[in-house]
């Protein structure tokens, strides 16, 4: 993979964007630190067809599973940064707790996939229906 800036024009850019250069993008190798960069900043940073604040209370119910304190801490924050309230982080991982246990339990009782797939169908049929 070529470098296509050098680590010192990267870093200076990370810094004017977000204020320091992060302990892990310090880490991260001379050659992967530009790619690693641009797709931090598109991503977590920038405008996609998700709203911010929406991806990040994503984070926080995926890494509620992950159990990655530091995961759960940073997209926490940056929850905080992009509007959202302590009553939306706390939904997030409410909702993380509740479709894992589904997920636990369908999973341990070896539910029928196919027909929970068939079931799924019905019910989405009958909301549209009667919407």
């Amino acid at each position: 993979m070529a470098i296509s800036r050098n680590r010192n024009e990267v870093e200076q850019e990370i810094k004017e964007t977000i204020g320091l250069v992060p302990g892990f993008f310090d880490r991260i190798p001379d050659e992967y630190l530009d790619v690693e960069w641009e797709v931090f900043k598109r991503l977590q940073l920038g405008e996609t067809l998700i709203p911010n604040k929406y991806k990040e209370l994503m984070g926080i119910a995926l890494h509620s599973e992950t159990k990655c304190r530091y995961c759960t801490l940073f997209h926490t924050e940056a929850a905080k940064l992009f509007g959202a309230t302590d009553e939306e982080i706390q939904e997030a991982a409410h909702y993380a707790k509740m479709s894992l246990g589904w997920s636990a339990y369908l999973n341990g009782m070896q539910t029928d996939y196919d027909q929970f797939a068939a079931e799924l169908r019905q019910v989405g049929e009958y909301l549209s229906q009667h919407a």
